[in-house]
């Protein structure tokens, strides 16, 4: 058994939004979508139950905001 990896994750291309709990301040999870109307699915499905953060649009390993009047 060796030590686990430190390096962190390379995210692929496109839109994340982040994932919590009710009241969690901590531990999020990020989902990642390939187009905006993926992106606005997930949020109608996740935000019933949980709060859901916009994280952006990721191009070249950086992240871009994203107009909030593209999703609705």
């Amino acid at each position: 058994m060796g030590r686990p990896a430190t390096k962190p994750k390379k995210l692929r291309d496109g839109y994340y939004i982040e994932i919590k709990n009710k009241n969690q301040k901590s531990g999020g999870i990020k989902i990642h979508r390939e187009n905006i109307k993926e992106l606005v699915i997930a949020i109608q499905e996740y935000e019933k139950t949980k709060e859901v953060t916009v994280l952006g649009k990721l191009e070249n390993g950086k992240m871009k905001e994203i107009d909030m009047a593209q999703l609705i």
